[in-house]
This record gives C-alpha cells, structure tokens and sequence, in this order.
C-alpha cells in the first residue's frame, strides 16, 4: 500500500464487502438451481475476482495466512494426494466467503489502529464464526477452540486438531440441544436423561433427528466418533491427516446447519 494508509484501507474494505454480497448471490443463485450454466459461469468469475484481491492483500506471498486460507479452502484431499469427496458448489462458495470476512476484520482492526499487524501476519483474526451459539460465554471458547484446531492441523497434530474439533462440534451441538429443551427432545424419541450424560454419538443422532443438523456427521471418521474414549493423552490410535481434515469438514458443515446464514 502507498502513503496513504487509510485510504487504502477504505478502498479494500469496500471492495471486499462487494465480493461478499456477490458471493452470497452467487451461493444463493446455486441453491435455487445447482446445475444452471449461468450460476456456475458467475460462481467461477466470482472467485477469480476473489483471488485476484487475495493475492493483493498478500502481497504476492503463498506463506500469507489470508494466501493459505484462500487455498485451503479448495483443497479437499488424502494425505496420499488423491482426491476426496468433495464440497459443492454452494459450500465452497461458503468457506471463501469465510476467508473474506477474515480479511475484512484484519484490514477493519489495521485501519483502527488497535492490531498493527504487518502484511506477513501468521495468524487471521476472529471473525466471529460462532455468533449462532446461544450460550454467550461459550462463543470465545469456541471461537479460540477453532483457531487452536487450525493450527496443529497446519503443525500436522493431527491428534490435537481432530480432538480439537470433535470437541468444537460437540460443544456447538450440545448448546443447539439445550436450547432446543430436553422435553422437546423427548417428544421425539430422545433418552429421558439428562442431556449431559449423553454419549457424543447420542447427541449427535438426537440433533440430527430433531432437525437441528442435516446428515453431515455420517462423513465423520469412526476415530473421531470416539475421540471422548482415550482421554487426554491423545488418541491410542494413530489420526492421519485424511481424518483430521474430515473431522474438520464435518464441523465446518454443522456450523452452516447451524447457522444457515453463515
């Protein structure tokens, strides 16, 4: 950026919040009509124009965090290379409007001076990713949970970061359950005790039975259905990558049943 800091700053903010209302015309366009060839040209000149800004606020660099999230998003691999189930349309179009909030909340603490951060930064900000929590003072553990998760992924603890997330998921989900009210739950076939003695895999199946959650837990690795069983210490089983990136897919798409704004 030249002299005039805030100025640019201001022009960036601007035309990130424009990517962002055009991602999630883009996003809305493809739920209404997934297959439309008009939908798809717009998503993919969409995201072009989205890594053309990333690639400015990064300064060119692959190392920038803003940089390694962008590409994280579209990548949906094993640890062997190959290549997995992969999102839709619509969910990819959700994790790179993620990854502009990001930026958005770096530029907008940057412009008020409160987090001078350089553009070589190794950590993004919170963006608030868990406003849909009821309980209020679960959202900052959660929020901290998430970035905590995402770097031991990138450390490769993959141990750590599936627990990590496994515990997120269950945290946000149990949360969904309390507010939803155990007699209603009941109502419906769930056990009549209390929520917190439920198992992970309980609560789970209940959630999905209430409507709370669609059936995105069904892609989560049998490691992390019994991640609570070993304790602290870590898992007796070795996690591979390919598990810990799956248990972070599956928290990414609760998160969206969730909060079906995001």
């Amino acid at each position: 950026m030249d002299d005039s800091l805030p100025a640019q700053i201001e022009i960036y903010l601007s035309h990130l919040q424009d990517l962002i209302r055009r991602g999630r015309q883009v996003r809305e366009a493809l739920a209404n009509d997934p297959s439309s060839n008009s939908a798809i040209a717009t998503t993919r000149k969409w995201q072009e124009d989205c890594g053309v800004t990333v690639n400015q606020l990064s300064g060119g660099s692959k190392a920038h965090w803003l940089a390694r999230s962008f590409s994280e998003a579209f990548l949906m691999r094993s640890a062997a290379g190959r290549a997995v189930e992969g999102a839709t349309p619509a969910e990819l179009v959700t994790r790179l409007l993620d990854v502009l909030e990001q930026a958005v909340a770096s530029l907008s603490k940057l412009n008020d001076g409160s987090n001078e951060r350089s553009s070589a930064s190794p950590e993004p900000p919170s963006p608030h990713r868990f406003e849909f929590v009821h309980n209020r003072e679960l959202r900052p553990v959660v929020e901290q949970a998430y970035v905590d998760s995402r770097r031991a992924f990138e450390q490769a603890d993959y141990d750590l970061a599936l627990r990590t997330s496994c515990g997120i998921l269950e945290a946000i989900v149990t949360d969904a359950l309390e507010h939803k009210g155990l007699r209603a739950l009941v109502a419906s076939g769930a056990p009549a005790e209390k929520i917190s003695e439920w198992s992970f895999e309980t609560r789970l199946t209940v959630a999905e039975r209430a409507g709370l959650i669609r059936s995105g837990c069904a892609r989560l690795p049998t490691i992390a259905r019994t991640y609570r069983d070993d304790g602290e210490k870590g898992s007796r089983t070795m996690v591979s990558e390919h598990d810990a990136r799956k248990a972070g897919q599956v928290l990414h798409v609760i998160m969206r049943d969730l909060d079906p704004g995001r």
